[in-house]
């Protein structure tokens, strides 16, 4: 509860004075019966037209102070939920802002989408309830029960053989509800998940022809997820049914036993009239009540899952930088006896007694067989992963001892999936430097040979990308991102693999870009083609996780074994091909 309380207190105004106000539509409902029954005692019995309108008149102003009491409550109710999952909603989602691969590799895309939507939304829709119903239930139930004990105290003794039962009921009800709640959010994850895998690459599943099996693997999951559903709702529905029966039943025994009294003379028929309405509330009281319970129950395992985010520990923070103002200047690098895992129980390293270092301005080339550890070597140099041993520099400063934003406003990656958001070109360009003018973007356009293709487009760089850039090809994307980092004029640029999609001539007139506009910026490109990186100052090839040579073109062709098999099986691919 308590980690609750600070999305509270802002608004405790709301959560104050909206109970408040329904507590008056709480004394109104309890008086009513009283009136009515004195109208038909006092007035309809005795035919007096003059009491029957006056009580009329201050049933109806009841009536106006209920309806504004109801409309206050509900009011305040309803923003103080909304303000309570608004900054839930923004606090889990910059939690997640904050989180590590490895972080985020705890919980899948899908299960934090549900997190921040559904889950959210359950709770928020628990504490409406609960604002609304939190004092008018138990309010209800007090106050019709002392009216009632005061009418009729022995024909009020039916509710004390009642009461004990439907609350066993609904401890019973509530127990059995409880952990369903919980796997039906779960099933809720894999359902996103299959909704996202498919729309996400719905360029493949046509390619393939494989839109029947993902039907199939879809209905699996909205099977899974109606049979957990109805698991959950079977306990709700079967509330309603049974807190009925106990309604209607005592009721009839109110009727039964309270009219052979008002047949005896012992009870008035207003009296009467009046008890049986408070029958009425005290077991809808017990209804809202177990209503409440019910929604909790769900809220709660919501509020589990909000939690486990919330609570998560992020693993790679600058809280200990010991230089929090250093920005990169240099871009020298500087790797010592670094190894990694990406499981930290696993025996095998993804990189193993890595030592390099490259200095500033250098255009350095990493090349390897797929999957030695190339992409994880660069992507310690911004600190996207920590070291489980050994140390990287960057102009000399271990890269832990930088304020995560000043280390990565210093370095530029595109990536070997090239992301691009919804939105223009220009604003997805704007993400290397929102203040750029467009002649900035006009020129690292250029620079990346972006700038023709764009111009060509009915709205230049106003055109609107699809979700994912879905509306241009390969490598127009790896183009554009191949701008968006050069906008950013970083002091070290990573290109991942980045230009595979580019024919050779482009990617040639890309790299004489670099020469000119980034001439005092470390470069590094990792590729699979070794015209890619053959011009570059040093070449570092990885063999396993392990650094098996670096040096020039020339050198390594002549004394590295690794690099001359991959160079030869290039060179014999093109003689093939011509």
């Amino acid at each position: 509860m308590k980690k609750w309380m600070k999305y509270v207190k802002p608004y405790w105004v709301y959560f104050v004075v909206g109970p408040l106000l329904m507590i008056v539509e709480v004394l109104g409902e309890i008086f009513m019966p009283k009136f009515m029954a004195q109208i038909i005692n006092n007035g309809v019995q005795h035919q007096n037209v003059g009491y029957i309108v006056t009580m009329g008149l201050v049933m109806l102003g009841t009536a106006v102070l209920m309806m504004l009491g109801g409309i206050g409550g509900s009011y305040f109710g309803a923003k103080a939920s909304i303000n309570f999952g608004a900054d839930v909603r923004h606090d889990v989602f910059s939690k997640v802002q904050k989180f590590s691969f490895s972080n985020i590799d705890k919980f899948s895309t899908a299960s934090l989408v549900t997190r921040l939507t559904n889950d959210v939304t359950q709770m928020q829709n628990f504490i409406n309830m609960l604002l609304r119903m939190c004092l008018r239930s138990p309010g209800m139930l007090i106050g019709a029960l002392i009216m009632a004990i005061n009418i009729n105290a022995k024909l009020a003794l039916i509710l004390a053989v009642i009461m004990p039962v439907m609350v066993v009921t609904m401890v019973f009800v509530l127990k059995k509800g409880f952990p369903r709640f919980g796997i039906m959010q779960t099933k809720i994850d894999g359902l996103n998940t299959s909704i996202q895998e498919n729309l996400t690459n719905v360029r493949v599943v046509k390619s393939f022809v494989r839109e029947e099996y993902q039907n199939e693997k879809f209905q699996e999951a909205n099977r899974d997820l109606k049979k957990a559903g109805l698991s959950a709702m079977n306990v709700v529905i079967l509330t309603m049914p049974l807190m009925n029966f106990f309604m209607n039943f005592t009721s009839l025994a109110v009727v039964w036993f309270g009219g052979k009294q008002v047949m005896i003379g012992s009870m008035q028929i207003g009296d009467l009239t009046a008890f049986v309405t408070y029958i009425t509330q005290i077991l809808s009281s017990l209804m809202m009540l177990s209503m409440i319970f019910m929604n909790a129950s769900r809220a709660m395992a919501s509020s589990k899952r909000l939690r486990e985010v919330l609570d998560e520990t992020i693993d790679l923070n600058d809280e200990n930088a010991k230089y929090p103002e250093r920005k990169v200047t240099e871009g020298r690098i500087e790797f010592k006896n670094v190894n990694f895992r990406y499981y930290k129980n696993s025996q095998e390293k993804v990189l193993d007694q890595v030592s390099l270092t490259i200095e500033p301005g250098q255009t350095v080339g990493i090349i390897g067989s797929t999957g030695c550890g190339k992409t994880t070597l660069v992507s310690m140099i911004p600190r996207l992963y920590d070291a489980d041993e050994g140390q990287i520099l960057v102009d000399g400063i271990d890269v832990r001892d930088y304020k995560l934003k000043n280390l990565r406003d210093g370095v530029g990656m595109v990536l070997q999936k090239n992301v691009l958001f919804s939105g223009s070109i220009k604003e997805n360009l704007l993400w290397g430097d929102e203040n750029a003018t467009n002649e900035e973007i006009y020129a690292a356009a250029e620079s990346a040979q972006a700038h023709a293709f764009v111009e060509s487009f009915t709205d230049g760089y106003d055109m609107e990308l699809g979700q994912g850039g879905v509306n241009v090809s390969g490598g127009q994307k790896q183009r554009l991102c191949i701008a968006r980092a050069l906008l950013k004029k970083p002091k070290i640029l990573i290109l991942d693999d980045s230009t595979s999609a580019v024919d050779t001539a482009t990617e040639a007139r890309i790299r004489e870009a670099f020469n000119s506009e980034l001439k005092d910026s470390t470069k590094i490109i990792i590729a699979q083609r070794i015209t890619s990186v053959q011009e570059a100052d040093e070449i570092i090839v990885v063999n396993e996780g392990r650094i098996t040579g670096i040096g020039t073109h020339e050198d390594l062709l002549q004394h590295n074994e690794e690099y001359q098999e991959i160079y030869y099986s290039q060179m014999d691919k093109k003689e093939v091909t011509a």
